[in-house]
């Protein structure tokens, strides 16, 4: 069978651990980019969510050509910048925007490839295998021996012991969570599944951003905040509230050169926007998509206390979608 070309990655629904732990594989959740790589003989492409290719902005894929010489795969797995021994989504900004990074910059950030999934394996593909069986063929290619790559194990959830030590972690550590896995989960490319299951830390949303609130004091003639929407079910673009907090100078600058190609007349939501974050607004096409973290989400479906995490060119705005 041919390799596959471009894959659109499974993604996982958010929830909470399985009851049927025993069903079910534990890994960390990455924070980083999601990235699918195909490698043969005629070298290592990558693409994402939105089918880009990657492999120019992450060069240190391509050490997976001399890891795997004699086979045809693809590889799921995630791009991560760590700092102090953790996956720092804020660092990864810098990689992420820049299409042919200098060896500078490959040097001040440099990434790894984090691989939990294996997809196609010479000639065959793997859809249909159990996840326990693609892990396991995925472990023989002894793929984290050399190079910027890794290959953690999955922790069976079954050892409850083991199970609570590793959520007590990942809190201490201030990591985002946990992905739950079925065992016998197939693959299923460009679907939202309920048997991988993402078990937050913390509440994290993508947004779009759909216009700015003019900054004062030492921000004053830039961004001072992000007006944010996401999509309803019924296709509607809604305001979801506001962000102020989580910026770098260097991020407002960056977002503000973003957005200035971006303006528009009139608000690109569907419904009326409170006056007070309305005034003096400017507003934006709706193609910019960014993460917050927040501390809950109201009724009416405003982020409470949200903080910038980022900008996301991996994610189209017709997938943010409000999650009930």
């Amino acid at each position: 069978m041919t390799m596959p070309w471009p894959v659109q990655p499974m993604t996982a629904a958010t929830g909470e651990l399985p009851d049927d732990a025993v069903r079910w594989g534990l890994e960390l959740k990455w924070d980083g980019v999601r990235v699918i790589t195909y490698v043969s003989a005629d070298g290592v492409r990558a693409s994402g969510r939105r089918t880009t290719e990657l492999a120019g902005r992450y060069p240190e894929l391509s050490g997976l050509a001399d890891l795997l010489p004699h086979h045809d795969v693809v590889l799921d797995g995630e791009v991560v910048a760590f700092e102090d021994g953790r996956p720092s989504f804020e660092r990864l900004q810098r990689r992420m925007h820049v299409a042919h990074p200098d060896p500078r910059l490959i040097r001040e950030v440099p990434v790894r490839y984090v691989v939990f999934d294996l997809l196609f394996l010479d000639g065959h593909l793997l859809y249909d295998m159990p996840y326990a069986d693609r892990r396991a063929l995925l472990a023989d290619l002894d793929l984290a021996a050399t190079g910027p790559v890794e290959v953690p194990p999955y922790l069976n959830g079954g050892d409850s012991a083991q199970v609570t030590e590793l959520l007590e972690f990942t809190q201490e550590q201030k990591l985002e969570g946990l992905l739950a896995k079925r065992l016998d989960s197939p693959y299923r490319p460009g679907r939202r599944v309920d048997f991988w299951r993402k078990v937050k830390n913390f509440l994290t949303s993508e947004v779009i951003v759909c216009g700015w609130k003019p900054g004062k004091g030492r921000r004053e003639g830039g961004v001072g905040s992000l007006l944010l929407g996401v999509y309803d079910p019924k296709g509607r673009l809604v305001f979801v509230g506001h962000v102020g907090t989580g910026f770098t100078d260097r991020a407002l600058d960056e977002m503000y050169e973003a957005l200035w190609p971006l303006r528009r007349s009139t608000s690109p939501f569907d419904e009326p926007v409170p006056r007070e974050f309305s005034r003096d607004a400017q507003w934006v096409d709706p193609r910019l998509v960014g993460e917050v973290a927040y501390s809950v989400r109201t009724r009416d479906g405003r982020l409470r206390f949200p903080s910038w995490r980022g900008l996301r060119d991996d994610k189209d705005p017709a997938e943010v979608i409000r999650e009930p």
